[in-house]
């Protein structure tokens, strides 16, 4: 008998639904993009008409391929919350609420929390002060294996009261030290370096990993994708998996995407020179997944 169990507990399987907030419901006017992109560190001003172009062509090819896309909507925030992965964590116990390292996303966990429970989404719990932890920097390796990113946006105490709340549920929490790289200001995440494809298959940038995480990956049986330097701040490290070895990616990385497909995986891309790359965050950021399904049991 084929196993129909859905689970949050994966990057890589047939994804079946996802959580997106597009631009308009982010507020991103002209107005708006003038007043904050600086602030919020992103590298140039988006063209707010074009962002909605290209957001809408990713919302088409996401609505293509996944079976139920559900927007989060509500008050409008910073130009960052287009970028949800970040707010939230899906677990098979509910989600967990996160608590964000950069103040001017502060409001956001609070708009999860009211989506979640208007759909009849559990929460199990939320990330509390002093900690912080951020969506980004967390990466299922395994059913009962996550990883977790220790960064300028996840602290210690936001990776400890991760651990407590996963714990009873038998799941591991490996702790990744990340490099300082450019600094506090940078948006520098785990899936930044990381993007499970299969359950053995990651795309990794190797010069910003941590050896021994490296090694852990190799340990579980991970084969690696290395995305070369001329590649790694147009995003080809953050790919999306829509199932195994089916990717979604930002265009422009085009020896990333050749790695891919000798590695048999089927590649879709999106244009995002304002959606992703003026503000830093690949197609991992721009979703929160919630359920895929489970692979049939042999």
């Amino acid at each position: 008998m084929s196993d129909t169990r859905l689970t949050a507990h994966s990057e890589y399987l047939p994804l079946q639904s996802v959580w997106i907030r597009p631009p308009q419901e982010a507020g991103w006017t002209q107005q708006a993009i003038t007043t904050q992109w600086k602030a919020l560190n992103y590298l140039e001003p988006p063209e707010p008409i074009r962002a909605r172009e290209q957001y809408t062509a990713l919302e088409s090819l996401l609505r293509k391929e996944v079976p139920e896309v559900q927007i989060l909507a509500g008050d409008v925030l910073s130009l960052d919350s287009v970028y949800c992965r970040d707010a939230s964590l899906a677990t098979d116990a509910g989600m967990i609420l996160c608590r964000m390292g950069k103040a001017a996303r502060s409001g956001e966990p609070s708009l999860h929390r009211h989506a979640f429970e208007k759909a009849g989404i559990p929460v199990l719990g939320a990330i509390e002060p002093p900690g912080t932890l951020e969506g980004g920097d967390v990466a299922w390796l395994g059913p009962q294996t996550l990883a977790v990113g220790h960064s300028y946006r996840t602290n210690r105490s936001g990776i400890a009261q991760l651990t407590a709340l996963l714990a009873p549920k038998g799941i591991e929490v490996i702790p990744v030290d990340l490099p300082h790289f450019r600094g506090p200001s940078d948006v520098f995440h785990l899936m930044s370096i990381l993007s499970p494809v299969d359950r053995d298959l990651a795309v990794v940038y190797a010069p910003l990993m941590p050896i021994g995480f490296r090694n852990r990956l190799i340990d579980l049986g991970y084969r690696l994708v290395e995305v070369p330097e001329a590649e790694f701040d147009t995003l080809g490290s953050n790919v999306l998996a829509i199932a195994p070895r089916h990717c979604l990616m930002a265009a422009g990385n085009p020896q990333t995407e050749a790695a891919l497909r000798r590695e048999g995986c089927r590649v879709l891309a999106y244009e995002g020179s304002e959606i992703s790359l003026k503000g830093g965050g690949g197609p991992t950021c721009l979703t929160r997944p919630w359920r895929r399904q489970a692979l049939p049991n042999p």
